[in-house]
């Protein structure tokens, strides 16, 4: 396998792909990207195809055998990145995580291309991906995992995972910190966060079926900005937040009403407040009408009045 992936990359020029512009600019960040590192350190592959549902996306871009060429080039090119994160020596950290979202994807007429990316893969990127996420995954696809499953080795069956619409957030925040899901799959971290270097690290907890929960941040000075981000796996609760001032002659002023949180919300909470006078920030998120367990994180920042 060495020797063929060797004189693959030898073939195909591997090691410049990096520094070749292959007109994919509007595929960066949507179809396939690195974004961030699981909890043990393995860099994260995120791969969705369900923009080619659009038959002119999918004709541009495989209308052809070259148009596919380059496009199987430029998939390379975003692997190439991960394995350049790579450390490649003993006891260090040697695969990558590939998520796959399967939402909208038109599997028929990406068979072809979804086909030759794996054979790629498989073939020249050995023992490099330590696990294969998938998610939104249609109920076929898990009748036809269920299916093979019996054929496929422990080994192999153990790199994968499988979580249906619904349950994304929940199952990737096994594998990932909060702060480091994208927030179309229930995280906190937005595109080009991480550039500016590892994100401040988010809290987790879990809410359980009909219960309220209360978290509050305590020790804000006057003149202080609190900012906070709050994200729930699968949220459809209401979630509210108040300002509760330390002296006992104030007011609580409400900050956010509290409000329905669709099960469908793609964005986290975020919101910020100057406080006029010394207290504590309480949000609220009230999961009493659902019987479902949920999983939550949050994270918050406080800037201090200048001086």
């Amino acid at each position: 396998m060495l020797l063929r992936c060797a004189a693959w990359r030898a073939e195909f020029r591997a090691d410049a792909v990096l520094d070749e512009d292959l007109g994919f600019k509007d595929l960066e960040g949507v179809v396939a990207y690195m974004h961030g590192w699981d909890r043990e350190g393995h860099p994260v592959c995120y791969n969705a195809y369900g923009v080619f549902k659009d038959r002119d996306m999918y004709d541009r871009v495989f209308g052809d055998g070259d148009r596919l060429a380059r496009f199987l080039r430029w998939r390379v090119q975003v692997m190439e990145r991960g394995v350049r994160a790579l450390q490649l020596r003993p006891g260090g950290v040697n695969a990558i995580i590939q998520v796959t979202d399967l939402k909208d994807m038109p599997k028929r007429e990406l068979r072809a291309a979804s086909n030759q990316i794996l054979s790629l893969f498989q073939d020249n990127y050995p023992e490099m991906v330590a696990r294969k996420v998938f998610i939104n995954v249609p109920w076929y696809f898990s009748v036809l995992f269920a299916m093979i499953s019996p054929f496929l080795t422990e080994r192999t069956k153990s790199k994968f995972v499988i979580a249906r619409e619904g349950n994304v957030a929940e199952t990737l925040f096994k594998f990932i910190r909060p702060e480091l899901v994208p927030v179309q799959y229930g995280g906190l971290s937005r595109a080009g966060e991480l550039e500016n270097g590892p994100p401040k690290p988010a809290s987790e907890f879990t809410i359980k079926g009909g219960e309220k929960v209360f978290l509050e941040i305590d020790g804000i000075e006057a003149g202080a900005t609190i900012t906070w981000d709050l994200v729930v796996g699968g949220w459809d609760l209401e979630y509210g937040a108040e300002y509760v001032p330390a002296a006992e002659d104030s007011y609580t002023l409400c900050v956010e009403r509290t409000r329905k949180v669709a099960a469908a919300a793609d964005e986290p909470v975020h919101n910020a407040f100057t406080a006029r006078e010394a207290g504590k920030m309480v949000l609220s998120i009230d999961n009493s009408g659902s019987r479902k367990r949920k999983v939550a994180a949050y994270r918050y920042f406080v800037r201090k009045p200048s001086a």
